[in-house]
């Protein structure tokens, strides 16, 4: 049986403004510039909300990282000192299914502890219309 104590990732309240230079080189390996921008500029604006770390990679189509993977790892050794993580960021496209732009590392982390974990995110959409 788990101890729900020594699994409990602690959140910061908002993300490291890091994480969106992160999400931005990394969107911008997938998009053009400018859609990349955009969506940072989405992330940025995205309120706070919460969802399980089994469902933000089965939705983004991502198997989790193992505990010994190098981000992981980091993570994992950052929880154990105490220190809170950052929120993930997720975006949506049109051309695509949602996709983790920064915090894979950590939704790993808190499915290989607890895959029912919640984990705080932002989400956001570009060149999204509502469908008639």
């Amino acid at each position: 049986m788990s101890d729900e104590s020594t699994t409990s990732i602690r959140w910061e309240k908002d993300v490291a403004p890091h994480d969106y230079d992160a999400a931005l080189a990394y969107l911008s390996l997938r998009y053009d510039e400018d859609r990349a921008e955009k969506l940072v500029k989405g992330l940025r604006a995205a309120e706070i909300t919460q969802r399980r770390a089994n469902d933000v990679l089965r939705a983004c189509g991502r198997e989790p990282l193992e505990l010994n993977d190098p981000g992981v790892r980091r993570d994992l050794m950052n929880m154990a000192q105490g220190k809170k993580l950052s929120p993930v960021l997720v975006v949506y496209a049109k051309d695509g299914g949602p996709d983790i732009a920064d915090g894979y590392h950590r939704v790993s982390l808190a499915y290989r502890l607890n895959p029912f974990a919640m984990i705080p995110l932002r989400i956001a959409a570009s060149d999204m219309k509502k469908e008639k």
